[in-house]
């Protein structure tokens, strides 16, 4: 099993110790991460921690959506965020599951969240000293490794609103349909965990806090931001992708006119020499040497009325 523990000692002083044992050190608070959710992992987390079996199916299930409940005196946390490991196209964001009691805490994830490095930093210099310090940290790391994410989404789409043109539709498309994919699979996310903060930021506890609550609650502010500009921007994207298919069709329609123009010259043109063409006696003046010439002279002034009569009708435009 992968995983690593730490703990506060009375001095202050955080070790980092191994997870067989942990939780029954004596420590004032201890922390301890799973990187695995295995078989054994679920045996430890059911016999070493003594955990009701549904807080070991929710910390090891496969499917998690972010949300948070009361446990009689100990909370379940799940929260979403940011790996630097690759998951499918259709969950842009890895999971952290957290249990959470006066003196200890238990977190398991199946993919690295880019936030964990930074609260292993914080944990190490001795700036968590409880439940409340460790998910106000997560909380917060979370959100403001996601804000900037989100507000690149904005910029690349802000970008594509001004170079709206026709020579760029088919680049602009795919880009405006990978943003709008983007901002629907992190809004799937962003609005329960706005929901989960918010409900965390007020559970009843003695290991929650004031400081703490404050943080969750301005981790909950943000992530209700980045949900409402997620929904902005997907909206944004939709009308956007509604433009570029106006102007494809403005496109199509400009070159069918194209194409009915030359046709509508050419046409009386064809019928004229299909007729001449014809390997029959009794054409007009067809034994004449001049014929050839006139005949050269009579398309040239159908297609030149022809296109003077579109030009002034303003079909070109």
């Amino acid at each position: 099993m992968s995983g690593t523990a730490w703990r506060l000692t009375g001095e202050g002083k955080v070790e980092e110790i191994s997870v067989k044992g942990a939780l029954g050190c004596g420590a004032p608070f201890v922390w301890v991460h799973l990187t695995t959710n295995a078989e054994h992992a679920q045996t430890w987390l059911r016999d070493e921690a003594g955990l009701p079996p549904y807080i070991v199916d929710s910390l090891t299930a496969a499917e998690t959506r972010p949300r948070a409940e009361k446990l009689a005196d100990a909370a379940f946390v799940n929260l979403r965020g940011r790996t630097d490991e690759e998951l499918d196209g259709s969950d842009m964001l890895a999971s952290i599951r957290i249990w959470a009691a006066k003196g200890r805490v238990v977190t398991v994830s199946r993919k690295h969240l880019v936030a964990l490095d930074e609260v292993v930093s914080q944990m190490r210099a001795g700036a968590i000293h409880d439940p409340g310090d460790l998910i106000a940290a997560f909380a917060t790391e979370i959100t403001e490794d996601l804000d900037p994410v989100v507000g690149d989404l904005g910029d690349w789409l802000d970008d594509c609103e001004q170079k709206l043109a026709a020579e760029h539709i088919f680049e602009l498309r795919r880009g405006v349909t990978k943003v709008r994919s983007e901002a629907i699979n992190y809004r799937r996310f962003l609005a329960p965990q706005r929901a989960a903060l918010e409900k965390l930021a007020t559970l009843p506890g003695d290991w929650l806090a004031e400081d703490d609550r404050a943080h969750l609650s301005a981790a909950a502010d943000r992530a209700a931001r980045m949900a409402e500009e997620v929904e902005a921007i997907r909206e944004r994207a939709a009308l956007v992708h509604e433009a570029l298919t106006d102007l494809r069709a403005e496109q199509l329609d400009q070159r069918g006119l194209v194409i009915a123009i030359a046709a509508m010259v050419f046409l009386p043109l064809t019928f004229i020499t299909g007729l001449y063409g014809m390997n029959v006696e009794g054409l007009p003046y067809a034994k004449e040497p001049w014929a050839f010439d006139a005949i050269m002279g009579v398309c040239t002034l159908i297609a030149a009325g022809t296109v003077i009569y579109f030009l002034r009708r303003h079909w070109f435009r």
